[in-house]
């Protein structure tokens, strides 16, 4: 068992995507349903809080600087002096944005769900630079971690009721071929967000498991970090040389919610991760 260290000690709602910012040396992470942007400098504790108009399901950067947001209406864009556009607007009652991750040709897949969590009632989708969006998934409850493998070949992605997390063949942003690389059993929570290290094994953050674990390729169990919370939301490496692996935790819905209950945690040297893609708009 790795020990964990609190990076930063907070109360979200429902803490998630983590990203690392390498140019700054900041990581930069989410409160879904309290609309706030997160960053925290490990190097000297400096921390910042932004608030968005809207539920924010994911954060990444953009190639020539700035942020694309995942938002519960649609796709927009940050630039670097703090100026908002939409680049696709589609907003749809009672749903909001989820996870969001950017593919190797710099398109960002981003997912959605509805707010009372419908079967089918979510999305993952891909939006190019110039704001195209096409659907890829259109029967997901819950669009969670998505992932490609370091060579771009393999896509993962995980649809959270389902337990499992699948695995497809990728090319050119066009993926096929879907199958499980594993199942999460009963009793064991939920996967949530993943991220894939530079050895190509996956790292699933587990709602309700109070854990993170790391599957092989071939998808058998690696390793399993036992966490103090139980909702561990989501993970991915970073630091100076990527080997330090920040986790995302939730309080949302828990009855008696611990200290660490929405902190952002750290793993020293857990393993070694791959450089963040950034958006190609």
């Amino acid at each position: 068992m790795t020990a964990y260290e609190v990076a930063v000690l907070a109360e979200a709602t429902l803490g998630e995507g983590p990203t690392w910012d390498a140019a700054t040396g900041r990581l930069i992470w989410l409160d879904i349903l309290g609309s706030r942007i997160h960053t925290y400098d490990p190097a000297s504790g400096r921390r910042t809080v932004r608030t968005t108009e809207q539920h924010v399901g994911a954060v990444k950067l953009r190639e020539g600087g700035g942020l694309v947001l995942n938002l519960r209406d649609g796709v927009a864009l940050l630039d670097p002096d703090d100026s908002f556009s939409w680049l696709h607007h589609a907003p749809v009652p009672g749903r909001r944005a989820n996870e969001a991750a950017v593919a190797p040709d710099g398109s960002l897949w981003a997912g959605t769900m509805r707010y009372d969590e419908a079967l089918g009632g979510g999305t993952l989708s891909r939006v190019t630079g110039d704001g195209e969006a096409e659907v890829i998934l259109d029967d997901v409850t819950v669009s969670n971690g998505t992932g490609w493998s370091p060579d771009g070949r393999l896509m993962y992605y995980i649809d959270s009721p389902t337990r499992r997390v699948d695995v497809f063949d990728h090319d050119n942003g066009r993926v096929t071929n879907r199958r499980p690389l594993t199942e999460i059993e009963d009793g064991a929570g939920y996967p949530d967000g993943l991220t894939v290290d530079a050895d190509g094994c996956v790292w699933v953050a587990l709602w309700d498991g109070g854990a993170v674990r790391r599957y092989t390729p071939s998808g058998d169990l690696d390793r399993v970090i036992d966490l103090p919370t139980p909702r561990t939301t989501a993970c991915t490496f970073g630091g100076p040389d990527l080997t330090d692996l920040y986790i995302t935790t939730a309080r949302t819905g828990l009855s008696a919610p611990s200290a660490l209950a929405g902190s952002l945690l750290v793993v020293p040297g857990a393993g070694k991760g791959l450089p963040q893609r950034a958006f190609a708009g």
